[in-house]
Formats: structure tokens, C-alpha cells, sequence
């Protein structure tokens, strides 16, 4: 019988307490499962039962996508129904930036399915220095349906890139209307804060453009029209499924001008190759028929966002065509200015009107001689005559004898110097020259100092006298209109689009002069006698009507004292400024205008054929043909 045998090395196992350990782990683990529960629990109870409106709307936000809708564009049309603005629909492919993060690479390979110029990539990368990197961005306008097609076929290659319908400005018009009407653009960031400083920018939710200049800026709140709402279902993906509600947009209001668009063109037309501007007026309420600024530019090109070789072209020419010089342009009135001269005369009772001088050709005043154009002068010299010949000597002696600041009082009654409230933005103010002005212009007690010498100079609309075409049309229309005198405006009515209700822009009469009516007639009369025997008679010979006007001649430089004025010796952008201003028919008048035109010489050659030619269409129906350089008259005088 064998023994047992235990070796005293091995621990016998203790049961009871393994089974206790064990017992002890289930325990915890499952505390802590049960409190994890526990906190899961209140978790679930907090999501779903506190901040279940909070996360119920986050889903809904999720499975509804809403959208702007924007609205069109009112349009706007000129008196009798010519279009100058409007929209048209049209596909366009477009670039978000953040998405992509080789925009070149991706241009390329995008033009190898559809056609982008250098036009196009210039445009689009001007865009992207100005425009926020998550913006949706046009890289191509007006696709045809085989681009689209093409796209669309090849459309998971490039993700950032959709293809979007669009409402596009177009002025069929091109630069004719250009100064006028103006045009849009993409919004920018100065925009951008001003609309939401105006608490506007709800409404511009979804909309990339608005108006910069002209009518397109000055109507913009009119013309945008009110942005509509759309509520559409998407899946996961952001795809639509349905639309679930849909306020549509209400389109912006048309605007219908008084502007003639035939008249527009026959100004245009008339001034040939010359720089200028004319602006005609309806005397008796104010509408402006005619708005020309020459040259224009094609507004066409700042709707997609113009390129930086347009735009560097059109900035950078010497000819200027981003000015508008009817509006902004200021300019000495000439000889133009000697028909309120004549009336401040007579106002201030320092000349009656048959009261003479004798005029030598100069009138010398201290140590300087102010010569008058016409050598050996022009003999005894009346107020009538003084207007209808231009004499420069009677108007040399009444400027001494009136004096600056009676001068400075008695123009700005016909709005010299200040604003005419024309329903443009830019206009600027020009200059009214008086001692006020000169304290205010200048620093030095010297410099400040206003000389007799200066007042010569102004009485013949020369010296520091400025002022734009616009200010000058706003005279002679309060001329004509004996003394009343309206703040020009370009629309006449505004066309409701909703209920085609029409609220007119009421002619508004500023004030009316404290002129006597004889005084007032001396002076057209005698503007009546240039048309038919002074400096204008031969732009207006042979016309049917009977007409007012008054020619003029602006230096651009100085000519030294005892030279004499030669165009063809002087270069050409230093030559002098041709004006004229006149109203018609005389008896009734239904037109008044202001012409200039830039370095052309002499105003009876150059700016009133253009007068006579606005005229002869809007009274008579006559087409214009342009003023050509040959045409001018080489023995013309300065007047």
C-alpha cells in the first residue's frame, strides 16, 4: 500500500475567498454598468425630452433647405417706351473657391470641356481678389445648351462647380444712355455694410448685384423689387426632393424717363468725333429730355464684372469716358455767362438798357490791358448789342462797376455754384467765385486777399468762374421760363409692378426770381437778335422757328498779355472750350440747352451747329448728321 505524498511547496487553493473576489468584480462592473446606464439615461432624458424643440428643429433645418429667390430687376425705359434697361435669363457656370484647392489646375482642365477666354479667367480671378473665398463665383456666362450638356455629362470631375440660372442687366443701348442710366455690379464690402447699417440686407439675401452709378444707382431701392422665399426638402446628399412652401419674389418697379431716346442719339450723333456734353431741359417743368456725356463707355461690360484690360483702358485713356461731364465736369462758362451779367445790370441799376460805351477793342484797368477779341472793337456798344456781337469791353467795365459779390449774389439765384438737386448722384457743386469763396479756398492772408483786377476776368465768365453744363441748362431754362426756375429730374414717372399704379415725379419749382419782366425781356430779346443776326445767325439760318441763344468761348490756358489767340498753333487738348446755350421757339419755349464741347475752339463753330441740330429734331422731326473738324468755321471769332 503506496503513501501519500504532499509537497510542501504548493498552496492549496482557497475557494471561499475566490468565489468572494469574484463576486466582489461582478458587483462593481455592474455599479458601473448600471450607473453608466444611469448617466446614458439622463442623457437620452436630456436630449430627447429637455432639448427636444432645440434638436426637432435642427432636423427639420436639416431636411429643409430654405432659399432666397431673387427678384428681377424693374426696367426702365425712356418716354415713349424705348428700352434702356432690362434683364434676361441665362445659365452660368460658377466656382466656389473653398471647395477646390488647385483653382488653376481645375480652370484648365474646365476649359478643355467648356470654352474659357483669357477674357474670362482675367474677369474671374479680378472676382476672386475681391470677393470672400466662399462665395460662388462666375467663370463662365451665358452657356449654350451643348455646354451644358458637356458640363453636366463631366460634372463629377469637378466638385465647387455648379451650373446656376441667372438674371442678367442688359442695356441695349451700349454707351448712349451709358452716363444716365449707368449700371450694376456684384455687391461689395462697403455695400455690403451700408445695407446692412440701412437694415436692408434681409432683402438682399441671394442678390450679387446693385446699382453703382446713374439711375441704376439712384432708383436702386425702386428698381430691386423684394426678395422672395423658397422652402425645399433635400435628402442627405442636399439633393431636392419637393418644395414644401414658396413665397415668391415681387419684381422691382419700371421706371419710364423723361428722356427722348431719339433725341439722345441725334445729340450723340452731332458731336462727331468731339468730346463734350449737352444736357436739354424742359423749361417749363424741370425734365430732362436729353443727357449726353461724350465719350461713354459700354455698360454692358461691368454686368458679368469687367476685366482688368477693359477696365484698365477705359481708367487710363485720355479722353476720360468714366467722366460724366455733364454731371461732374466743370468748366468756364465763356461769353455764355454775359446774358446774367446783363441782367445783374439792370437788377442792380448800374446799366439801362440803351445806355452806351464806347468800346476801342481794350479797356485798360491799372497796369493790365483786357483786351476785346475784335481788334479796333466794336464801336458805341448797347446792352442788345453787347449780347448779340459778344462784346467783351462792355462787360469788362460792368463787371468793375457791379463788383464781385454783387456779381456772386445775383448768380446764384440761377443756381451758379451749387447743386442743382437733379436726381443723379455726383453732381458736382462748381464754382461761384466771390471774396467769401477766396478766404474760404486759400490760407495765406495773401492768397486771400481778392484783387479788383480778378472781378475783370469773371464778368466774361472767365477767371476762377466753374461750373458744369447741367448748371448752365438749369439758367437758360429759368431764363426762358421768366424767372421760375425746377430742379431738373430725369424720371417722370414710377411704375408700380404689382398693381401698375404710376406715382409721378411731380415738377418742382425751387423759387421764382425777383426779376422785373422788362428787364427780362431786354435780355431775350437781344438773345433772340444773336440767333438772328450775332454770333449764332449762321448755325440758324433758314430755320423755321425762332430761337434763342447765346454763344461762348472758354480759354483752357492763359495766352500772354498782346498774344494773339491762333487754335492751329496751340495742341489740341489745350485749345479752347466751345458753349452755347440757348432756348426755342423763343415765344414758347419747350427746349432749353447747354452745349460744350471740349477743345473744339470757337462756340457760334462748333457747339451751336449742335444746338440747331437738337432743335431741328425735337421741334421738327429732322434727323442729325455730325459736326465734323473740316466743317468749323476758320474765320470764327472768340465770343
Amino acid at each position: 500500500m503506496s503513501e501519500l505524498y504532499i509537497n510542501p511547496g504548493i498552496e492549496l487553493r482557497n475557494s471561499q475567498r475566490e468565489i468572494h473576489h469574484f463576486r466582489l468584480r461582478l458587483a462593481i462592473a455592474s455599479g458601473f454598468v448600471i450607473f453608466m446606464f444611469f448617466v446614458l439615461f439622463l442623457r437620452f432624458f436630456y436630449l430627447q425630452v429637455i432639448q427636444h424643440e432645440h434638436y426637432s428643429t435642427l432636423a427639420e433645418a436639416n431636411r429643409i433647405s430654405i432659399a432666397p429667390i431673387v427678384p428681377n430687376r424693374g426696367i426702365i425705359v425712356d418716354r415713349n417706351g424705348v428700352v434702356l434697361a432690362h434683364n434676361y435669363s441665362a445659365y452660368t457656370l460658377e466656382v466656389t473657391p473653398s471647395k477646390i484647392e488647385d483653382i488653376d489646375a481645375m480652370i484648365d482642365a474646365l476649359a478643355v470641356v467648356v470654352e474659357i477666354t483669357p477674357r474670362d479667367r482675367r474677369r474671374f480671378k479680378k472676382l476672386l481678389e475681391e470677393s470672400k473665398s466662399f462665395e460662388s463665383l462666375p467663370i463662365r456666362n451665358r452657356l449654350s445648351d451643348e455646354e451644358i450638356a458637356r458640363f453636366a455629362a463631366n460634372r463629377y470631375r469637378f466638385p465647387g462647380v455648379d451650373i446656376n440660372a441667372r438674371l442678367f442687366r442688359q442695356y441695349p443701348q451700349g454707351e448712349l444712355f451709358s452716363h444716365v442710366v449707368g449700371h450694376i455690379g456684384r455687391i461689395n464690402e462697403r455695400e455690403l455694410e451700408q445695407l446692412e447699417a440701412d437694415g436692408n440686407d434681409t432683402n438682399y439675401r441671394g442678390t450679387e448685384y446693385i446699382g453703382k452709378v446713374g439711375l441704376e444707382q439712384s432708383y436702386e431701392k425702386h428698381l430691386h423689387g423684394t426678395t422672395g422665399v423658397e422652402e425645399v426638402e433635400v435628402d442627405a446628399g442636399g439633393r431636392a426632393v419637393r418644395t414644401l412652401s414658396r413665397k415668391p419674389p415681387v419684381s422691382g418697379n419700371n421706371i419710364v424717363l423723361n428722356l427722348d431716346a431719339g433725341l439722345q442719339e441725334t445729340v450723340y450723333r452731332a458731336f462727331g468725333d468731339f468730346r463734350g456734353a449737352l444736357v436739354a431741359i424742359d423749361p417749363a417743368n424741370g425734365g430732362v429730355l436729353a443727357f449726353v456725356s461724350k465719350p461713354g463707355f459700354d455698360p454692358n461690360l461691368f454686368v458679368d464684372g469687367i476685366d482688368p484690360q477693359n477696365w484698365k483702358e477705359l481708367n487710363e485713356s485720355i479722353d476720360r469716358p468714366m467722366v460724366n461731364r455733364a454731371l461732374a465736369g466743370t468748366y468756364p462758362p465763356g461769353s455764355t455767362f454775359k446774358p446774367f451779367m446783363a441782367l445783374a445790370a439792370l437788377t442792380y441799376g448800374k446799366r439801362r438798357p440803351e445806355q452806351t460805351i464806347s468800346d476801342p477793342g481794350y479797356y485798360n484797368f491799372g497796369n493790365h490791358t483786357f483786351r476785346d477779341d475784335k481788334v479796333g472793337g466794336h464801336g458805341a456798344v448797347d446792352m442788345f448789342k453787347s449780347i448779340v456781337v459778344s462784346c467783351d469791353t462792355y462787360y469788362y467795365m460792368l463787371a468793375n462797376d457791379l463788383g464781385i459779390d454783387n456779381i456772386a449774389n445775383f448768380m446764384r439765384l440761377f443756381g451758379f455754384g451749387s447743386r442743382s438737386g437733379i436726381d443723379l448722384t455726383g453732381e458736382s457743386q462748381g464754382i461761384l467765385p466771390s471774396q467769401e469763396w477766396k478766404r474760404k479756398r486759400y490760407r495765406t492772408p495773401e492768397t486771400q486777399k481778392w484783387y479788383a483786377g480778378e472781378t475783370i476776368s469773371v464778368g466774361i465768365g472767365q477767371g476762377y468762374n466753374s461750373y458744369t453744363p447741367l448748371q448752365l441748362a438749369q439758367a437758360i431754362a429759368t431764363l426762358a421760363n421768366n424767372g421760375v426756375m425746377y430742379r431738373p429730374h430725369i424720371v417722370n414717372y414710377i411704375e408700380d409692378i404689382v398693381t401698375r399704379n404710376r406715382s409721378m415725379v411731380e415738377p418742382q419749382p425751387l423759387r421764382t426770381l425777383d426779376i422785373k419782366p422788362e428787364y427780362l425781356k431786354v435780355v431775350k430779346d437781344a438773345l433772340i437778335g444773336v440767333n438772328k443776326e450775332g454770333t449764332g445767325a449762321r448755325a440758324f439760318a433758314g430755320t423755321t422757328y425762332t430761337s434763342a441763344g447765346k454763344t461762348g468761348t472758354a480759354q483752357v490756358i492763359a495766352i500772354k498779355q498782346g498774344e494773339k489767340y491762333i487754335a492751329s498753333r496751340v495742341a489740341e487738348r489745350h485749345r479752347d472750350h466751345a458753349l452755347f446755350i440757348a432756348y426755342a421757339p423763343a415765344d414758347e419755349p419747350k427746349i432749353a440747352v447747354a452745349v460744350l464741347v471740349e477743345n473744339a475752339g470757337f462756340g457760334a463753330a462748333a457747339a451751336a451747329p449742335i444746338a440747331r441740330k437738337v432743335f431741328d429734331y425735337y421741334l421738327l422731326g429732322k434727323k442729325a448728321t455730325p459736326v465734323k473738324v473740316e466743317e468749323l468755321d476758320a474765320n470764327a471769332t472768340r465770343d
